[in-house]
């Protein structure tokens, strides 16, 4: 059999799968129109071809004793930006990265999730959301699972997925831009369940779409569902999509993700919710997650009407919790009483985080300020006191084409491997920092792309590190790509 033939066999396989998935349920796009051209758009979005995929170089061998972990959902191992990788080649303050593969990909703020042996990527493209399982090390496909949806950015912003695909007991789950969740095997890519949240709970598109990352909790995926009913947060079960509980607020869905945190000796769920509402309303939700009951409700949000909450919340052992808005109210530590209900303990407006999570290491917080791309700042707070230690932008020059200019980090992200920093900026710029209450120092740089909205924070996983470049690159022509680099090292 030849290669022309094997894919085409493959092709025609998802063909089949698309039509009986068609015919055993619902899919999600608001008017269905002939299949033939949605198959038609199927084959004419991206595909295994020859120039999709490049492969530059096959990884190192991971070292005996590296410590590495996977990356199974937004925010990685741990949920708060931070990992515990060892033996990678930057530990001595210089950036060693070697390109691997490039894969180019469809539209989406998606990170991608990452085990051993599966990398999960989740874009949209010419009208399907896609779920793609790749090899980790050199991006071959191994399964693709793809359904319609329709919809149109308002502002102009990427139409694909917000949410993060999370990895968990073997399955998949994802949240797509028009509230379809789905569940698939984690080995084959079959489909178990999905359902239409937007169709069941009335959930409106808000300002860009459905953006909530999923949280596992014991046997539950708990979302921000934000639905017209009041259907405000809901807990399904992983095995079979069944809704578990619901909690009822008036507070819509936000771009937040909700988090996992233990009070007292009691675990509970800490949600940041607020988007789309005339007057705005949202806030923080202390919620328990055994059946969904409401612990108390603290509003934090903009009088603004063209605003959302974004960034999740931090927590800090044993009761703090940092929750942040970018359009007016800026930061605020609380303090989570007996009773469960919160109580501020210091309040910072010009702390207006916009999406990126901050990091808290040894009594500081380190977070991206700044609503707009211009006046962006780093800075460090010391959590219990909130005094700030320093707010700066984060600037350095770099030679282009034999001439120096000056780049900037703006509304970049940042991630913790162990006892450094690596920092992403919104246009491409890999860097690595040094970070303390008495300032900030950039060990060493390097221009990856010039791409705007990279707004995407990087995934590291058994020494490797996957970058999403979610525009076209400006220098190269690129269109968006997942980059993965070599960072293993003895």
């Amino acid at each position: 059999m030849t290669s022309i033939e094997s894919s085409y066999n493959l092709l025609t396989i998802k063909i089949i799968n698309l039509y009986n998935d068609a015919i055993s349920m619902s899919l999600p796009y608001k008017k269905i129109g002939s299949l033939s051209l949605y198959l038609f758009l199927w084959q004419a979005g991206l595909s295994d071809s020859p120039d999709r995929l490049i492969i530059h170089r096959a990884p190192a061998p991971l070292a005996e004793t590296a410590s590495s972990l996977n990356w199974n959902r937004f925010n990685g191992p741990f949920n708060n930006a931070t990992t515990k990788e060892s033996s990678l080649n930057f530990k001595n303050g210089i950036l060693e990265t070697k390109k691997c593969w490039e894969l180019k990909k469809g539209e989406g703020y998606a990170s991608p999730a990452v085990s051993k042996t599966r990398l999960i990527l989740f874009h949209l493209d010419k009208g399907f959301e896609i779920i793609e399982a790749r090899n980790p090390e050199n991006g071959k496909e191994i399964w693709t699972y793809k359904y319609p949806v329709q919809y149109r950015d308002r502002y102009g912003y990427s139409n694909g997925p917000r949410a993060s695909p999370v990895i968990a007991d073997g399955k998949v789950y994802t949240h797509g831009v028009t509230a379809w969740l789905t569940c698939l095997d984690l080995d084959t890519g079959k489909l178990i369940w999905k359902r239409d949240l937007k169709k069941e709970f009335e959930i409106p598109d808000n300002f860009f779409g459905k953006g909530s990352n999923p949280l596992v909790n014991g046997s539950n995926l708990i979302i921000n569902l934000g639905g017209a009913r009041g259907d405000c947060v809901g807990a399904f079960d992983l095995q079979k999509g069944t809704t578990s509980w619901i909690t009822q607020d008036t507070w819509g869905a936000s771009y937040s993700s909700p988090i996992n945190a233990s009070v007292n000796g009691k675990p509970i769920c800490l949600v940041f919710t607020g988007g789309e509402s005339r007057p705005p309303t949202g806030g923080l939700l202390v919620i328990d997650p055994l059946n969904g009951q409401k612990l108390s409700r603290f509003p934090w949000r903009s009088k603004s009407y063209e605003s959302a909450n974004a960034s999740p919340p931090v927590f800090i052992p044993p009761n703090l919790v940092f929750i942040s808005e970018c359009y007016e109210k800026g930061g605020v530590m609380l303090e989570i009483g007996d009773d469960f209900k919160p109580t501020i303990l210091w309040h910072k407006p010009e702390l207006n985080l916009h999406w990126v999570t901050p990091i808290y290491e040894d009594n500081c917080l380190y977070g991206v300020s700044g609503r707009h791309q211009q006046g962006a700042e780093l800075f460090c707070v010391n959590a219990r006191s909130g005094t700030l230690n320093w707010k700066n932008r984060i600037l350095w020059q770099t030679n282009l084409m034999n001439r120096e200019i000056q780049l900037e980090f703006f509304r970049g992200s940042i991630l913790k491997v162990n006892n450094t920093y690596l920092g992403l900026s919104e246009i491409g710029s890999l860097i690595q920092l040094q970070l303390n209450p008495q300032g900030w120092k950039i060990l060493d740089q390097q221009q990856l792309f010039f791409a705007p909205g990279t707004w995407t924070l990087p995934a590291l996983s058994h020494g490797l590190l996957y970058i999403m470049q979610n525009e076209t690159d400006r220098s190269s022509g690129n269109k968006p790509r997942i980059i993965c680099y070599d960072l293993r090292g003895q």
